[in-house]
């Protein structure tokens, strides 16, 4: 099967060897994403702005690769602090209100840059190819 893949330009992206996203058949993966763009953390010390940010950042990967938002049917979120959980919810909830995937939120001890408050992953299924 073809793999179609798509790249942010994020720094880590060639050093750790990995795709933003990448599309086999009719099944998309998106890679954890965070709020980084061009080397600097958007969104700093807003948790709200930071998942926002984020999940823009997957709908651009997911519409380059013919899928929409609600092709997703998982997400997973990466949070610092989970006593914010109502703001990433918030911001989740914004994009995925209508489509519920299944979700998880877990805190983890740290990010690869201490200013990252979230990272999100996603699956999607496309019902065509």
């Amino acid at each position: 099967m073809t793999r179609t893949k798509v790249f942010t330009g994020s720094p880590w992206e060639p050093t750790v060897g990995y795709c933003r996203a990448i599309r086999v058949g009719n099944r998309i993966e998106v890679a954890g994403t965070t709020a980084m763009r061009d080397g600097e953390v958007v969104g700093e010390g807003n948790a709200y702005e930071q998942a926002r940010y984020v999940l823009e950042t997957i709908e651009k990967a997911l519409l380059e690769l013919g899928a929409t938002m609600s092709d997703v049917i998982r997400t997973r979120m990466f949070v610092t602090d989970i006593s914010l959980w109502e703001e990433f919810g918030r911001a989740h909830g914004e994009f995925f209100r209508e489509v519920q995937p299944v979700a998880t939120m877990v805190e983890v001890k740290a990010l690869i840059d201490p200013r990252l408050m979230i990272e999100i992953e996603v699956e999607a299924l496309m019902t065509e190819e």
